[in-house]
């Protein structure tokens, strides 16, 4: 067997093996996702959202979809890579791949794929229960996709440079309660940055993830505060700094034994 072939064998036993895992636990991995933006839906679309009327010229229900479709992306993205490296790291099956004829990218890209691919799914139901709450009109269909697979693919090389240094289950949740959480929240989901003081809208230029947000409210609204080209190149910058970093790690071993 050619090494090309060898590698695409890997990479695709890694994948399909990460995919299996998130759909054989989906009461744990799908289900909560959904009734947690549901519940998004009905108390700020519904209940806060009718008070409100509109921001940035649509209806506040539609406003907020996008970001909470993103949101949803972006944590079990990011949570798919971190448990799943931690456990196999826990299990030291890490251990055989890292002594298998296997490159640390083919490890990488498979962790990272099954993040992507968790990442998309729940977005894609959030999506749909979207609709029964409001109608969703494209604005543009390309930045709509560019911009959840690369924020996806981002933040699943977050959690596994987040797996890499965890020595215990508890330290995987500490990044995404401590950081993503926050940083989501003050993100632009919920709200107009034309809304707040100069100073704080600086200040929120500095949020990574209000790119994201903003970046796909373009797509699907045609309504941002950003300039969606920067933000594309922001997310490329990134990707290309955590993803070779993560190889650096992988071929160091940094935090493989547990």
């Amino acid at each position: 067997m050619s090494p090309l072939r060898v590698q695409w064998v890997a990479f695709q036993t890694i994948v399909t093996k990460e995919i299996r895992r998130f759909m054989r636990i989906w009461q744990q991995t799908l289900l909560p996702p959904a009734i947690t933006m549901t519940l998004y839906f009905i108390i700020f679309g519904n209940l806060i959202g009718s008070r409100i009327g509109e921001m940035g010229g649509v209806d506040y229900m539609s406003y907020i979809v996008p970001g909470l479709i993103m949101m949803s992306v972006i944590t079990n993205a990011y949570g798919n890579v971190s448990s799943s490296f931690f456990s196999n790291k826990f299990q030291r099956s890490v251990e055989e791949m890292m002594v298998a004829p296997v490159y640390p990218i083919t490890i990488l890209l498979g962790f990272v794929a099954g993040g992507v691919a968790r990442g998309v799914a729940v977005g894609i139901i959030v999506t749909l229960l979207s609709l029964y709450f409001t109608d969703l009109n494209v604005h543009h269909a390309g930045v709509m996709v560019g911009v959840i697979l690369l924020s996806a693919i981002l933040f699943s090389l977050g959690g596994f440079i987040n797996a890499v240094f965890a020595t215990k289950f508890d330290d995987i949740s500490i990044i995404p309660s401590f950081v993503i959480t926050p940083l989501t929240y003050l993100g632009g989901v919920f709200y107009s940055i034309s809304l707040l003081p100069d100073f704080w809208q600086d200040v929120s230029m500095l949020n990574p993830i209000l790119y994201m947000v903003n970046t796909f409210r373009y797509g699907v609204l045609g309504v941002t505060d950003i300039n969606v080209f920067f933000a594309f190149s922001m997310l490329v910058f990134f990707i290309f700094i955590l993803g070779a970093y993560s190889i650096w790690l992988l071929r160091r071993g940094t935090g493989m034994r547990q």
